[in-house]
Protein backbone atom coordinates (compact mmCIF):
# COMPACT_ATOMS: atom_id res chain seq x y z
CA UNK A 1 0.00 0.00 0.00
CA UNK A 2 1.17 4.05 -0.91
CA UNK A 3 2.47 5.57 1.78
CA UNK A 4 0.99 9.18 1.05
CA UNK A 5 -2.11 9.72 2.68
CA UNK A 6 -3.81 13.07 2.38
CA UNK A 7 -7.12 14.32 3.39
CA UNK A 8 -9.62 17.18 2.01
CA UNK A 9 -11.10 18.84 4.60
CA UNK A 10 -13.08 21.62 6.06
CA UNK A 11 -13.38 22.38 9.60
CA UNK A 12 -16.25 21.11 11.65
CA UNK A 13 -17.73 19.11 9.01
CA UNK A 14 -17.58 15.50 8.60
CA UNK A 15 -14.46 15.33 7.41
CA UNK A 16 -13.69 15.25 11.00
CA UNK A 17 -14.45 11.60 11.14
CA UNK A 18 -12.14 10.94 9.20
CA UNK A 19 -9.32 12.60 10.55
CA UNK A 20 -10.03 11.68 14.46
CA UNK A 21 -10.07 7.44 12.78
CA UNK A 22 -6.66 8.01 10.98
CA UNK A 23 -5.15 8.73 14.42
CA UNK A 24 -6.76 6.34 16.37
CA UNK A 25 -4.99 4.14 13.66
CA UNK A 26 -1.71 5.56 14.30
CA UNK A 27 -1.85 7.10 10.53
CA UNK A 28 -0.34 10.94 10.26
CA UNK A 29 -2.26 12.24 7.01
CA UNK A 30 -1.50 15.33 5.47
CA UNK A 31 -4.55 17.58 6.03
CA UNK A 32 -5.91 19.98 3.22
CA UNK A 33 -8.64 22.32 3.98
CA UNK A 34 -11.06 24.43 1.93
CA UNK A 35 -13.38 27.30 2.00
CA UNK A 36 -16.92 26.73 1.61
CA UNK A 37 -17.39 30.36 1.91
CA UNK A 38 -14.86 30.98 -1.04
CA UNK A 39 -16.60 28.15 -2.76
CA UNK A 40 -13.42 26.16 -3.05
CA UNK A 41 -15.66 22.89 -3.18
CA UNK A 42 -16.96 23.78 -6.31
CA UNK A 43 -13.23 23.76 -8.68
CA UNK A 44 -13.05 21.91 -10.95
CA UNK A 45 -10.12 20.07 -9.72
CA UNK A 46 -12.23 19.57 -6.50
CA UNK A 47 -14.70 18.09 -8.21
CA UNK A 48 -12.41 15.66 -9.98
CA UNK A 49 -11.89 13.68 -6.71
CA UNK A 50 -15.55 14.48 -5.37
CA UNK A 51 -18.42 14.29 -8.16
CA UNK A 52 -20.74 16.22 -5.79
CA UNK A 53 -18.30 18.78 -4.48
CA UNK A 54 -17.93 17.47 -0.78
CA UNK A 55 -15.66 16.50 1.88
CA UNK A 56 -14.52 14.50 3.35
CA UNK A 57 -11.90 12.84 0.53
CA UNK A 58 -9.39 10.59 1.41
CA UNK A 59 -6.47 9.53 -1.08
CA UNK A 60 -4.91 6.76 0.62
CA UNK A 61 -3.49 3.57 -0.86
CA UNK A 62 -3.04 5.19 -4.27
CA UNK A 63 -7.01 5.31 -4.25
CA UNK A 64 -9.28 8.22 -3.90
CA UNK A 65 -12.56 8.08 -1.32
CA UNK A 66 -14.98 10.07 -0.72
CA UNK A 67 -18.25 9.18 2.19
CA UNK A 68 -17.21 9.21 5.28
CA UNK A 69 -19.31 6.24 6.53
CA UNK A 70 -17.38 4.34 3.28
CA UNK A 71 -14.12 5.79 4.09
CA UNK A 72 -14.55 4.08 7.66
CA UNK A 73 -15.31 1.14 6.93
CA UNK A 74 -12.50 0.91 3.79
CA UNK A 75 -9.97 1.51 6.52
CA UNK A 76 -11.29 -0.91 9.32
CA UNK A 77 -11.43 -3.45 6.50
CA UNK A 78 -7.80 -3.06 5.12
CA UNK A 79 -6.51 -2.24 8.89
CA UNK A 80 -8.05 -5.30 10.48
CA UNK A 81 -4.82 -5.51 12.75
CA UNK A 82 -5.91 -2.13 14.61
CA UNK A 83 -9.00 -3.73 15.81
CA UNK A 84 -11.70 -1.04 15.64
CA UNK A 85 -14.24 -2.65 14.03
CA UNK A 86 -15.70 -6.37 14.62
CA UNK A 87 -14.91 -8.27 11.12
CA UNK A 88 -17.48 -10.21 9.38
CA UNK A 89 -18.68 -12.89 11.43
CA UNK A 90 -17.16 -11.74 15.04
CA UNK A 91 -19.87 -10.84 18.15
CA UNK A 92 -20.93 -6.99 17.88
CA UNK A 93 -20.93 -6.81 14.02
CA UNK A 94 -24.43 -6.03 13.66
CA UNK A 95 -23.83 -3.79 16.48
CA UNK A 96 -21.66 -1.87 15.07
CA UNK A 97 -22.68 -1.71 11.48
CA UNK A 98 -26.31 -0.66 13.03
CA UNK A 99 -24.43 2.32 15.05
CA UNK A 100 -22.41 3.10 12.05
CA UNK A 101 -25.34 4.01 9.73
CA UNK A 102 -27.53 5.07 12.84
CA UNK A 103 -24.84 8.13 13.10
CA UNK A 104 -25.52 9.28 9.54
CA UNK A 105 -29.52 9.05 10.57
CA UNK A 106 -28.83 11.31 13.01
CA UNK A 107 -26.63 13.48 10.59
CA UNK A 108 -29.22 14.14 7.95
CA UNK A 109 -31.39 15.83 11.17
CA UNK A 110 -28.38 18.22 11.83
CA UNK A 111 -27.99 18.52 8.31
CA UNK A 112 -31.65 19.87 7.87
CA UNK A 113 -31.07 22.14 10.90
CA UNK A 114 -27.59 23.41 9.49
CA UNK A 115 -29.76 25.07 6.60
CA UNK A 116 -32.16 26.48 8.20
CA UNK A 117 -30.07 27.84 11.23
CA UNK A 118 -26.71 28.66 9.77
CA UNK A 119 -26.56 28.64 6.05
CA UNK A 120 -30.28 30.53 4.86
CA UNK A 121 -28.60 34.05 4.77
CA UNK A 122 -31.98 35.99 5.67
CA UNK A 123 -33.79 35.35 8.95
CA UNK A 124 -37.12 35.29 7.60
CA UNK A 125 -36.24 32.01 5.16
CA UNK A 126 -36.07 30.21 8.30
CA UNK A 127 -39.67 28.35 8.93
CA UNK A 128 -40.01 28.08 12.76
CA UNK A 129 -42.04 25.17 12.20
CA UNK A 130 -39.76 23.23 10.42
CA UNK A 131 -36.77 23.85 13.04
CA UNK A 132 -39.15 22.98 15.86
CA UNK A 133 -40.00 19.68 14.16
CA UNK A 134 -36.67 18.61 13.00
CA UNK A 135 -35.19 19.39 17.01
CA UNK A 136 -37.94 17.17 18.23
CA UNK A 137 -36.80 14.54 16.07
CA UNK A 138 -33.32 14.60 16.60
CA UNK A 139 -33.99 14.16 20.37
CA UNK A 140 -36.01 11.40 19.83
CA UNK A 141 -33.50 9.93 17.85
CA UNK A 142 -30.89 10.28 20.78
CA UNK A 143 -33.23 8.13 22.79
CA UNK A 144 -31.65 5.23 21.96
CA UNK A 145 -28.39 6.33 22.70
CA UNK A 146 -29.00 7.13 26.08
CA UNK A 147 -30.16 4.22 27.02
CA UNK A 148 -27.45 1.82 25.42
CA UNK A 149 -24.66 4.25 26.74
CA UNK A 150 -26.66 3.64 30.40
CA UNK A 151 -25.32 -0.22 30.04
CA UNK A 152 -22.06 0.86 28.71
CA UNK A 153 -18.80 3.27 28.09
CA UNK A 154 -19.03 3.15 24.29
CA UNK A 155 -21.63 2.02 21.34
CA UNK A 156 -19.80 -1.49 21.75
CA UNK A 157 -19.34 -3.87 24.98
CA UNK A 158 -16.30 -4.40 23.94
CA UNK A 159 -14.97 -1.09 23.57
CA UNK A 160 -14.00 2.06 21.50
CA UNK A 161 -14.86 1.34 18.34
CA UNK A 162 -14.63 3.05 14.70
CA UNK A 163 -18.33 3.31 15.23
CA UNK A 164 -17.65 6.26 17.64
CA UNK A 165 -15.73 8.15 15.74
CA UNK A 166 -18.90 8.06 13.54
CA UNK A 167 -21.59 8.64 16.25
CA UNK A 168 -18.60 11.48 18.09
CA UNK A 169 -18.81 14.02 15.37
CA UNK A 170 -22.33 13.99 14.80
CA UNK A 171 -23.64 13.88 18.66
CA UNK A 172 -20.85 17.76 19.12
CA UNK A 173 -22.85 18.87 15.99
CA UNK A 174 -26.21 17.89 17.61
CA UNK A 175 -25.27 19.94 20.96
CA UNK A 176 -26.15 23.14 19.30
CA UNK A 177 -29.53 22.04 18.79
CA UNK A 178 -30.71 19.67 21.98
CA UNK A 179 -29.57 20.12 25.28
CA UNK A 180 -27.91 17.33 26.84
CA UNK A 181 -28.90 18.14 30.35
CA UNK A 182 -31.89 15.63 29.45
CA UNK A 183 -28.84 13.04 28.09
CA UNK A 184 -26.51 12.56 30.58
CA UNK A 185 -25.38 9.42 29.40
CA UNK A 186 -25.08 10.91 26.39
CA UNK A 187 -23.29 13.84 28.13
CA UNK A 188 -20.75 11.66 29.72
CA UNK A 189 -19.98 9.45 26.74
CA UNK A 190 -19.58 12.25 24.32
CA UNK A 191 -16.94 13.96 27.16
CA UNK A 192 -14.90 10.09 26.92
CA UNK A 193 -14.57 10.67 23.48
CA UNK A 194 -13.44 14.45 23.59
CA UNK A 195 -10.87 12.89 26.46
CA UNK A 196 -9.16 10.76 23.90
CA UNK A 197 -5.84 12.01 22.60
CA UNK A 198 -6.87 11.37 18.70
CA UNK A 199 -9.72 13.23 19.09
CA UNK A 200 -7.45 16.25 20.51
CA UNK A 201 -5.18 15.57 18.01
CA UNK A 202 -8.06 15.54 15.09
CA UNK A 203 -8.97 19.01 16.41
CA UNK A 204 -5.55 20.71 16.69
CA UNK A 205 -4.94 19.35 12.50
CA UNK A 206 -8.43 20.69 11.49
CA UNK A 207 -8.24 23.88 12.45
CA UNK A 208 -11.52 26.30 13.86
CA UNK A 209 -14.92 24.90 12.48
CA UNK A 210 -16.43 27.40 10.25
CA UNK A 211 -19.86 26.62 10.60
CA UNK A 212 -21.46 27.46 14.25
CA UNK A 213 -21.66 31.25 15.29
CA UNK A 214 -23.37 30.51 18.49
CA UNK A 215 -23.03 27.51 21.43
CA UNK A 216 -26.73 27.23 20.79
CA UNK A 217 -29.27 27.78 18.59
CA UNK A 218 -32.93 27.97 19.90
CA UNK A 219 -36.20 27.56 17.75
CA UNK A 220 -37.38 30.95 16.41
CA UNK A 221 -40.39 32.31 17.55
CA UNK A 222 -43.28 32.12 14.97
Amino acid sequence: MGDEIRLHSVAGSRSFRVLWLLFEMGLEPEVLTYDIAKGELRSPEFQGLSPAGRVPVLEIDSKVLFESGAITQYLCETRPEVGLAPGVGEEEREHYLTWVHYAETIGVLIQNLNLQQVFLPKPEMRSPTVIGIEVKRLAISLKPLEQILAQQDYLLKRGFSAADTMMGFTLESARHYVKFDRFPNVAAYQARLEGREAYQKALKAEGLQQFYDRDFYEVPEA
